[in-house]
């Protein structure tokens, strides 16, 4: 275990280890767009966009559960790279210990919760007949995979805070080759293979994560030490579980924002009809392509802040996040002018029906002009979680879901303007990026200021 993001010169570090997360930044939109592809294969018996109009209906709470499943991630992983930083390798193990250990229960307990109201939760979203099925079938075997998924976080989330960049790549690359494998033999069927439709789409990212989850435990214990199958007092296993929940708890509900955020968004779509919802969840799927490169340089921005802050190199979280704000900026910009100018090329192949295909292209052209907003308001609120200021991250992200998207999109729903929907979401994740990057510096440069006197 080493402090490996505290030397070295800035931009030249942030890129390769950038580089060397591509393949994990890859596996995540790919999991999206190899269920988004495979599902929409699928034809409904009353609707030929009933699937993908389930796999939107869905979007909401997996991402809820993600979310709270990331911020449990986060609640271990930058307490342990701050340790790291500080040289303190023996708390970083028995913290990363007993916050795995944590993780897991609270997955169970979710699952638990879940599978018993199903169907009352996605029927309240508007999911109704065939769709309101489909979404069943996918959830119930979806919650199976609760503790698989947050294992798998947690692991890679660990490898990535003690620098192992590299074997968390290869590992989230090989669940999405496993799940690309998996899902079209689970969901058509072949040979032995069962056809399972929807369950065979939550069948294999099951499999593919339990895989990911189980292989990186394996590296934290027998390579770097972080987990330790040793008895911890219980008096200190309360500690390190009140440090994990005080990033955690925060983290988790900054990042439920997202999903609350897109609760209310698929509530509002829905109302415009199943092409509506089927063109705008083949959209929201495709456009995780444009994250993969700034994603992948945005994966190691917390535990790079984060071993900086327990070092004290103010100087160097100030740099690192000016370049990171600089490298969103351009990069999405050149994605949303390509993504502008061939989705109506697209969208065919996400959608079966015409009008489903012109709602996507649609959504596309308006909405990705603001993808840089978001990475950059991601980026600044990484830098409060680094800097042990879990709090304030959450309220960024309550900024920009409760102040700006769901108030405008509220307006564009009045008005019975879908495109007004677009141009909401578009408003809020420019004034959100704006706004964060200004925050994050001036907090960044008043912790240097305080460290020259």
């Amino acid at each position: 275990m080493a402090a490996v993001y505290t030397q070295g010169p800035i931009a030249k570090s942030m890129i390769k280890t950038a580089l060397a997360m591509i393949p994990a930044t890859l596996a995540l939109s790919g999991y999206n767009l190899v269920d988004a592809y495979f599902v929409g294969q699928l034809t409904g018996k009353t609707a030929p966009d009933a699937p993908m109009a389930a796999m939107g209906f869905t979007l909401p709470v997996v991402m809820l559960i993600g979310c709270l499943f990331h911020g449990l991630g986060i609640g271990v992983s930058a307490p342990t790279a701050q340790a790291l930083g500080g040289n303190k390798l023996e708390r970083a193990a028995r913290g990363s210990t007993a916050g795995v250990l944590l993780i897991l229960l609270i997955s169970i307990l979710t699952a638990i919760i879940g599978m018993s109201c199903v169907t009352h939760v996605f029927s309240s979203f508007g999911a109704r007949g065939e769709v309101l099925g489909l979404v069943i079938e996918y959830m119930d075997i979806w919650y199976f995979g609760c503790a698989t998924a947050s294992i798998a976080m947690a692991g890679h989330g660990l490898l990535i805070s003690v620098g192992d960049n590299r074997m968390a790549s290869t590992l989230m690359m090989a669940g999405m080759i496993i799940n690309a494998i998996l899902d079209p033999l689970f969901i058509f069927g072949w040979g032995f293979f069962p056809a399972l439709g929807m369950r065979g789409a939550a069948l294999a990212t099951i499999f593919a994560q339990a895989t990911g989850g189980t292989i990186s435990m394996y590296i934290l214990c027998c390579k770097h030490r972080l987990i330790r199958f040793r008895k911890i007092p219980l008096t200190e296993l309360r500690n390190y579980w009140f440090v994990t929940l005080r990033y955690a708890i925060p983290a988790s509900l900054g990042m439920l924002m997202m999903p609350i955020g897109m609760t209310v968004i698929t509530r509002l779509t829905a109302t415009f009809g199943t092409a509506a919802m089927a063109g705008c969840t083949a959209a929201g799927r495709l456009e995780t392509i444009a994250f993969v490169i700034p994603m992948s340089l945005g994966m190691t921005l917390t535990p790079f802040i984060a071993q900086n802050y327990g070092a004290r190199r103010f100087d160097r979280i100030k740099e690192g996040l000016i370049f990171s704000f600089k490298f969103a900026f351009v990069f999405l910009f050149a994605s949303a002018v390509i993504a502008a100018l061939l989705a109506r090329f697209i969208a065919p192949h996400f959608c079966n029906s015409a009008e489903a295909q012109n709602v996507m292209a649609r959504c596309i052209m308006i909405s990705v002009w603001g993808l840089a907003g978001v990475e950059i308001h991601r980026f600044s609120g990484f830098s409060y979680t680094g800097t042990g200021r879990p709090a304030a991250a959450a309220m960024l992200n309550g900024m920009r879901f409760l102040l700006f998207l769901i108030p405008f999109s509220l307006i564009a729903w009045y008005f019975n303007s879908l495109n007004g929907l677009f141009a909401a979401r578009l408003a809020a994740d420019v004034l959100s990026g704006v706004i964060g990057a200004y925050l994050a510096l001036r907090t960044v440069n008043g912790m240097i200021k305080k460290q020259k006197k």
